[in-house]
């Protein structure tokens, strides 16, 4: 089987077309050799009685058989028309079956020991016969020779005309060569325009054999299904012909109908009509589809130095800045740890220097206050958050805000087990730490920096509380709070909370926003555990 599919192209559509001109020519040879033969014999038959026949009503052969004298003055007259029919022996008997007249001289005179003669003599009937002489197999016409004497008819002879059935098959095969002759011609033509054919083929293929375009089109079609970025491609109609599977996710596409589609019906925010007129390479296009943001690169496809499709390649912007946050966050956890090691390196030159002044009350109640400290943190995060992805975020956001000279407070009554399964550590780090860092900033400017964080999984949902001291959400921006490309801190921001409400929706849950009676936000956020 491996080696069928390395035969080439052009061998198995010249294999294909000889096979079946053959196969023809045998079917038609064959078919006209048995109609040929039998038609061919039918008309020796009517030739050969029909030649006996108008010889026995030559008067001359009436003449020459009364007076006894054939060879003299019917010999003649017979080689005449054995020669006209091309017959191969006429054989001219009296009644007695008396040779008259023969192809060999010697037979004259002889009694014929033919035994057909008995049906032309007694009933005087004209038939066919098919005889075997030395000659070989022969067709006879015989017919009887009747004498008019008035009143009444007597047979006084018969008249045989024989053909050999070998020169019957030798003008039938010769017909048969013809034909065959004629055939070759055409097998001929028919390989020169299959020679034709594949070179088109091959030149619509690129020169490419049957076996190398399905082993392209199995590797395309596991490259498609293997890139993680969208690929779409439309040909020079604007009709879209190819959407890869990650394509599909992205969009939302489910369906198998959108292929044949015009490419505005299924993607009008993306233009790519607009590269198939320029035949311009556009990168980095950033389009928002279904509250998403994805960068495009489109790239036509030029033959013949026309524009004859375009394929785009396209990524989730919101992915990559869902990542980018996710590091961030390790980063900032990083940072919050470096924070802690350095706030604890001069806590413990302080003790030092009390221990160096003798000043040991001070450096007991130093440490009793960090223990203090320490010790409520480490119950809350430890014994009553049972979530390390959450433990871990927390003590990042800690030192952050020892860092920045905030106070990150973990409400004593946070309770909650590990995480249900479908809630992913990058999609938890992205709300609960874009919340804290949203709130950092809103008290970046107060007197007092404040940010109390509360997590709690009674009942049925995960609630996710942050609270700030600062100036809260004004009512005219609770609506766009979370709208792509929002925010109040510059450009390229804007992504934190919209990331937050985008992964809150796809796990089913909700997100809220109020503010306090003596100022500052609180956002709360519901996940529901069961999906």
């Amino acid at each position: 089987m491996y080696k069928f599919k390395k035969i080439t192209l052009q061998t198995k559509v010249l294999g294909l077309i000889s096979t079946l001109i053959l196969l023809i020519i045998i079917l038609l040879a064959s078919i006209f050799a048995y109609l040929q033969s039998v038609d061919t014999r039918d008309q020796v038959e009517q030739l050969a009685l029909q030649s006996a026949k108008t010889i026995s009503l030559m008067p001359e052969l009436k003449v020459a058989i009364e007076k006894n004298d054939l060879e003299a003055h019917f010999r003649p007259i017979a080689e005449q028309v054995k020669d006209q029919v091309q017959a191969d022996n006429i054989i001219i008997e009296n009644r007695k079956e008396i040779i008259y007249s023969h192809a060999d001289p010697s037979q004259v005179g002889e009694k014929s020991l033919d035994h057909t003669n008995y049906h032309a003599l007694i009933f005087g009937g004209s038939n066919n016969f098919e005889v075997y002489r030395e000659s070989g197999s022969i067709l006879s016409g015989k017919v009887p020779i009747i004498g008019d004497y008035g009143d009444y008819t007597r047979v006084i002879g018969t008249v045989s005309v024989e053909f050999l059935e070998k020169d019957i098959y030798k003008n039938i095969v010769s017909r048969i060569k013809t034909i065959i002759t004629a055939s070759m011609l055409v097998l001929i033509l028919g390989i020169i325009g299959g020679i034709y054919l594949t070179k088109s083929i091959r030149k619509d293929t690129l020169g490419l054999e049957p076996h190398e375009i399905s082993s392209l089109y199995r590797e395309r079609s596991a490259i498609l299904l293997s890139i993680k970025e969208g690929i779409i491609a439309i040909d020079q109609k604007g009709l879209l012909t190819l959407i890869n599977h990650s394509a599909k996710m992205m969009l939302n596409f489910y369906e198998d109908d959108y292929i044949g589609q015009h490419i505005q019906n299924v993607l009008p925010n993306v233009k790519i009509d607009e590269v198939l007129r320029s035949g311009k390479t556009l990168h980095n296009i950033e389009v928002t589809i279904n509250d998403k943001m994805f960068i495009f690169n489109l790239i036509p496809i030029i033959e013949n130095s026309q524009v004859v499709g375009v394929v785009s390649s396209f990524r989730d912007k919101t992915e990559l800045k869902k990542l980018i946050d996710t590091i961030t966050e390790v980063r900032d956890y990083s940072e919050g740890l470096r924070a802690q090691t350095h706030e604890y390196s001069n806590k413990l030159y302080l003790l030092s220097g009390y221990l160096q002044l003798e000043r040991y009350q001070d450096a007991f109640e130093f440490i009793q206050k960090e223990s203090t400290i320490h010790h409520h943190r480490n119950r809350i995060i430890f014994n009553q958050i049972h979530d390390p992805n959450v433990q871990a975020i927390l003590l990042g956001k800690l030192g952050k805000a020892s860092e920045k000279k905030m106070i990150l407070e973990i409400d004593p009554d946070s309770y909650v087990d590990l995480l249900p399964k479908h809630i992913e550590v990058a999609d938890i780090i992205t709300i609960i730490g874009n919340l804290i860092d949203n709130a950092f900033d809103a008290v970046a400017h107060q007197a007092e920096k404040k940010v109390t964080f509360s997590i709690t999984s009674l009942g049925n949902d995960i609630i996710i509380e942050v609270t700030d001291n600062g100036k809260g959400v004004t009512e005219d921006k609770i609506d766009s709070l979370f709208s792509l490309g929002f925010s109040s801190k510059g450009e390229d921001r804007g992504y934190g909370l919209f990331n937050v409400k985008h992964i809150v929706e796809s796990l089913a849950g909700t997100i809220e926003v109020t503010n306090e009676k003596n100022g500052g936000a609180i956002f709360t956020v519901y996940l529901p555990k069961k999906v």
